[in-house]
């Protein structure tokens, strides 16, 4: 049961240029519409270049705050060390160039809203901070001893699969629940496949305005090619390869020319020959991928069920009384533990047998993990480590012997 009418509907799409008419990108739409008039903090999901942003001004704008200030801020592109004064502020003297005392988004944004983009990127420290002003309203400068207090309303958003996150350590379970009460998915353009030659015919139209040119339409074999492929840069990418085929297949508006149609032949030659090489983060489980999604997920609960183990059996070690602890097999070398999450804390990298059940069928499932995120991207370390969130090092660290002689 739809929360809007058709044209309410439309009227929204028109108001932020929100072009398609999927099922599921409406009911985001009619779901950001109920959300607005309460004061709930918002996660927005789904891949980069779906649209996230348009979300939250929505949400501003249909609610009681449309008057206030509205700030958008990418916590992704901020630097870990100053973070914390760009969302909270600080004093003067607070550090090396902080010659006076300034205001942090939070205090900016006062009565407004405020939009959280890549939260899933903000460091440990500064989850806590922003679990505590979610909570309260209050929050303190960087420098500064004394309470401050603030009445924003947050929308956040991430491509990360934030519950992953939670599992490896990097992404507070209390600030995950605290933002995941209030969801709406935007779904991927692929999922969207009849919407896809309607933003087509969006892009190239807006370009071929701007430049005088003649717009620019598909043969039915060519919209079929174009609704073939899985966008993995979403509405981003098809705006970029729409705006490149109009600049070279159209031409100047003359007094006799007209629309320019081409066919799934020339339009080939611009689309992206290496299907897959953009990694996305955020997955669902229809996706088609070389490893599905189920599998995904079955090898990283395995991971998770074994490092649970291996915790335990180390609590049971340091709470026993001497002379009372479970005997464990012998070694000869101390091997690292792992996964990723085992490297900052220094009490944590007590070191385990490296033989033996669990810590050979870490190793063994990790491994597997590892060496199938590698055969995907041809070996490349660099985009194997984004996909699995975990640093380069990390992956280098722990490389299959085949791949170690394969350039990064």
């Amino acid at each position: 049961m739809p929360y809007m009418e058709t044209q309410e509907l439309q009227k929204l799409k028109n108001k932020y240029d929100i072009i398609g008419n999927d099922p599921l990108l409406n009911r985001a739409l009619e779901t950001a519409v109920k959300f607005a008039p309460t004061d709930l903090t918002v996660l927005v999901t789904g891949e980069s270049g779906v649209g996230k942003e348009n979300i939250s001004r929505i949400i501003h704008q249909y609610s009681g705050r449309r008057s206030g200030k509205f700030f958008a801020v990418n916590c992704g592109a901020i630097p870990e060390g100053t973070i914390n004064s760009e969302l909270f502020g600080h004093v003067r003297g607070a550090f090396t160039g902080a010659v006076e005392t300034r205001a942090g988004y939070f205090e900016e944004a006062d009565g407004g809203t405020l939009f959280l983009d890549e939260i899933a990127e903000l460091p440990m420290p500064s989850q806590a901070l922003l679990l505590r002003v979610l909570q309260s309203g209050e929050y303190m400068k960087v420098g500064s001893t004394k309470v401050e207090h603030t009445d924003v309303r947050v929308v956040a958003a991430t491509n990360v699969d934030l519950a992953y996150a939670v599992a490896q350590g990097r992404f507070r379970e209390d600030l995950y629940y605290r933002l995941a009460a209030a969801q709406i998915r935007m779904p991927a353009l692929r999922d969207r496949k009849d919407d896809i030659y309607l933003l087509f015919r969006k892009f190239t139209s807006d370009f071929s305005e701007r430049y005088g040119m003649c717009k620019i339409s598909l043969t039915h074999s060519a919209i079929e090619l174009l609704k073939s492929y899985r966008w993995p840069g979403n509405i981003r990418q098809l705006m970029n390869v729409t705006q490149a085929v109009t600049a070279l297949e159209s031409q100047k508006i003359t007094p006799v020319s007209g629309r320019i149609e081409i066919d799934a032949a020339t339009l080939s030659l611009y689309m992206p020959k290496e299907e897959g090489t953009v990694p996305v983060r955020f997955t669902s489980q229809g996706e088609q991928d070389s490893i599905s999604y189920s599998e995904k997920q079955a090898i990283y609960k395995a991971i998770f069920d074994l490092k649970q183990e291996v915790d335990s059996l180390r609590q049971e070690i340091r709470s026993a009384p001497e002379g009372h602890v479970r005997a464990l097999p012998a070694r000869q070398e101390p091997a690292p533990m792992s996964p990723e999450w085992q490297d900052s804390d220094p009490e944590e990298q007590v070191q385990e047998p490296q033989e033996g059940v669990t810590g050979g069928a870490l190793r063994k499932t990790e491994d597997e993990l590892i060496r199938k995120v590698l055969e995907k991207h041809g070996g490349n370390r660099k985009e194997a480590a984004r996909e699995l969130g975990v640093s380069e090092r990390t992956i280098y660290r722990k490389l299959p012997d085949e791949f170690k002689t394969k350039k990064k």
